[in-house]
């Protein structure tokens, strides 16, 4: 019998997961097109010139044109004002083509984020994000009308991986309001028993260990280590850090909150990073934004 240091994790492809998300969509969008003469429209909204913001946007742009959704992208100035801002969402909010609206986070200071997500149409709010949707993801027989793309990534991973969620252990690391709260919310609907480590927590590795499932989402590079996994758990890692690499020509790479080259020694399922997480959430986008032209379309 091989020895268990042998054992590799089975690699949760979230590259390949995407794709033939994305090829879903596109056979979606070509029917919605063929029905109703129309097809889905996402506004992508981006304040100022962040560099990480554009690439974001962009990735979109070009996920939009492969499945045959429409983009409408709006670029404000940085020094725009919360008053004009919000006007844009208004205007977006009344655009019967425009099915979905994400504003790129983070904004600027001077704009409080609460006012500018709560102006978002609940029946548009295709990153999740509006209170409404959150109060009812947190809310037991209630059923949002989007759930936020990256936490509903993750449970689409170990979904199309065979991973069973339901009486399971998961462990939820960090609880931002993008990706660690939902997440435990979402884990808990599906009938996990969740637990949260945040930066609080005692002992995490104590807590993480007795998981049949981990979230990493602390954005802490390679926090967690190898012998914090129980063996055989499946781990998503979130996390995207950039660490110092003088051998690329960035000057760095990314890597995750997990530390992968010692927990795929005894995880049974594990995420790269990069090409796990991130390609879903963008998959996820797209996911919703269709959802949402379905409803108008009265699918």
């Amino acid at each position: 019998m091989a020895s268990s240091s042998d054992h590799t994790a089975k690699i949760i492809d979230g590259k390949a997961i995407a794709h033939t998300i994305r090829s879903e969509i596109a056979e979606e969008v070509r029917g919605l097109s063929e029905k109703h003469g129309k097809v889905p429209g996402l506004a992508v909204v981006i304040v100022g010139s962040r560099k990480d913001s554009q690439t974001y946007v962009n990735t979109k742009r070009k996920a939009c044109a492969e499945v045959g959704i429409k983009s409408f992208d709006v670029g404000l100035p940085e020094e725009v004002s919360e008053a004009d801002l919000i006007s844009k969402v208004h205007e977006l909010n009344s655009n019967p083509d425009v099915h979905g609206i994400l504003v790129q986070l983070p904004l600027p200071k001077h704009i409080n984020e609460e006012n500018v997500l709560g102006a978002i149409s609940i029946e548009k709010d295709v990153d999740g994000f509006h209170p409404l949707n959150i109060g009812k993801l947190a809310m037991k027989g209630r059923e949002p009308l989007f759930l936020p793309c990256t936490p509903k990534g993750c449970l689409e991973l170990l979904a199309r991986s065979g991973v069973k969620i339901k009486g399971q252990r998961a462990v939820v690391v960090g609880r931002s309001n993008i990706v660690g709260l939902p997440v435990s919310l979402l884990l808990l609907k599906a009938d996990a028993t969740v637990t949260t480590v945040h930066s609080h927590t005692k002992d995490p590795e104590d807590i993480i260990r007795e998981a049949d499932i981990v979230i990493a989402a602390c954005g802490q590079a390679h926090m967690i280590k190898g012998n914090w996994i129980k063996p055989g758990a499946a781990v998503i890692d979130v996390g995207t850090n950039a660490v110092s690499d003088p051998s690329k020509k960035s000057g760095y790479r990314l890597v995750g909150d997990v530390d992968f080259a010692e927990a795929s020694k005894v995880a049974g399922f594990i995420t790269p990073v990069p090409g796990g997480v991130g390609p879903m959430t963008v998959a996820m986008l797209l996911r919703n934004t269709v959802d949402g032209a379905k409803r108008v379309f009265g699918e």
